[in-house]
């Protein structure tokens, strides 16, 4: 797919996409993603996009004009339009996967004050990335581009996908690495035992019992299935599940002491 980035500051945009997993991506022709100049497009004779507010008010207000002509130049047929705006429905991770499946998505980032209300007419979406202030749309833009790049094939492992947050929906169970023992802070004996089931049904519960602490939200919205609600019902007395039990005695050998 191709993301069209319209903005003030395409500079902004070089160091995070030179790097890491989308460097890799764009490098594999995964995706392909353009930052046009705004500034390219304007018809003032001094260069300027942005002017103070007809009516008076604080700061200044990008014009339609440059923007307007700027997504003209580089709309194609079947692309979608989406300008950053705190009208906008909030971004979300179902968001992101509509957005992967497009051909061309074109990303307009406002500055400054705000844009000429103009612009809203022409643009499929007005999204947010949350309630709160940012100088402009670039980092929204920034957060969008790498969220759907990454869901493309050929991006990142598929395995990786597979139990990220959100996308089941519940928060990724709890993740470790060596030593066993750090500073008093031990890796769970399950993790070592070499029983996958068990090791997955452990993981199933972490993630469930994390969503209830840290998202109700998230978790009311999870449909329980009646081993979920035996898992939960379980962790709840606050003994160590027969099932987890059984794995850590035939596993024993494969447990850290020290």
């Amino acid at each position: 797919m191709k993301i069209t980035i319209l903005t003030l500051f395409p500079e902004m945009f070089q160091s995070c996409f030179g790097s890491s997993i989308l460097k890799r991506a764009l490098g594999k022709g995964v995706a392909e993603v353009e930052c046009v100049q705004i500034r390219d497009y304007t018809k003032d004779r001094y260069g300027r996009t942005d002017t103070p507010p007809i009516g008076g008010g604080a700061g200044l207000i990008e014009k339609c004009q440059p923007i307007l002509d700027a997504l003209a130049a580089k709309k194609t047929p079947n692309c979608h339009t989406v300008l950053f705006s705190p009208r906008g429905h909030t971004y979300n991770e179902n968001i992101a996967k509509s957005y992967a499946k497009l051909d061309h998505l074109i990303l307009i980032c406002g500055h400054y004050e705000g844009v000429d209300e103009r612009v809203n007419s022409h643009v499929d979406e007005l999204l947010s990335i949350g309630d709160y202030i940012l100088t402009g749309g670039e980092i929204a833009a920034m957060a969008v581009t790498d969220s759907v790049i990454r869901l493309l094939d050929g991006a990142i492992a598929k395995d990786s996908l597979t139990d990220e947050s959100f996308n089941v929906p519940l928060l990724e169970y709890p993740q470790y690495t060596e030593p066993y023992d750090y500073e008093g802070e031990m890796v769970p004996d399950i993790l070592y035992s070499g029983n996958h089931e068990a090791i997955a049904k452990w993981r199933h519960l972490q993630s469930l019992l994390l969503t209830r602490q840290y998202r109700p939200d998230l978790f009311a919205k999870y449909p329980l299935t009646k081993q979920d609600k035996k898992l939960l019902a379980e962790a709840e007395t606050g003994e160590m599940p027969k099932w987890e039990e059984n794995a850590l005695q035939k596993g024993h050998k494969f447990i850290k002491k020290d």
